[in-house]
């Protein structure tokens, strides 16, 4: 499908690990000509396969340090030892030429994008297209089930991600929208109702 307005979209997608968010994300890329993958910078060092630009903007962490000084990132946060973020102007630069972008990212991050949203003129190409989602397991019970079922995580690491989805499903009223990931397909067609829907939404952000 190919979506093209004078409000390109920032689609903000967060849920707890082993929600499906990476699932719909990747369809809506494929489903949506004009809809494109934020690419974050990172300071850890690149894992075969990656390819600087494309994978990540691989930088060492004064460079990292020097732009989080100069108010270039849009959110940032250190995970595992490296630092991870997304440059304001790698955003700015996709919905100008007129395409969406859309962001997968934890609920700390959609905070701080929340926070620089609003501070933001009104006519901003960011804070006009800005679109919040959270996509919610059916239960805890069911996404601990989900986590068993893929056999990666040791019993600990489920613990652990079964408290931080706890966590940051209490986050969830903070987004515009709530998709409930009880059936990936019905799950689906509500998010890419969400993003047509917004392409059609009057008024300021």
């Amino acid at each position: 499908m190919t979506l093209k307005s004078d409000r390109p979209l920032l689609i903000v997608v967060s849920a707890p690990s082993g929600a499906g968010k990476t699932t719909l994300c990747n369809m809506l890329l494929e489903n949506f000509e004009r809809l494109d993958y934020s690419v974050s910078c990172t300071t850890r060092a690149p894992r075969a396969g990656e390819i600087d630009g494309r994978s990540y903007h691989f930088m060492n962490e004064a460079e990292f340090e020097r732009r989080v000084a100069a108010g270039l990132f849009l959110e940032h946060a250190r995970v595992h030892g490296a630092l991870y973020g997304t440059l304001k102007a790698s955003i700015e630069e996709i919905l100008v030429r007129g395409d969406d972008v859309i962001m997968d990212i934890d609920v700390q991050g959609a905070a701080q994008i929340r926070a620089q949203v609003r501070a933001l003129p009104e006519d901003h190409p960011i804070r006009r297209g800005f679109v919040d989602i959270f996509i919610a397991p059916p239960s805890i019970a069911e996404l601990r089930r989900r986590l068993e079922g893929r056999a990666k995580d040791s019993a600990e690491t489920i613990d652990r991600r079964v408290r931080q989805a706890e966590s940051e499903m209490q986050s969830a009223g903070e987004y515009r929208y709530l998709v409930l990931n009880d059936d990936l397909n019905k799950a689906y067609d509500v998010l890419r109702a969400i993003v047509i829907a917004e392409h059609h939404r009057s008024g300021s952000v």
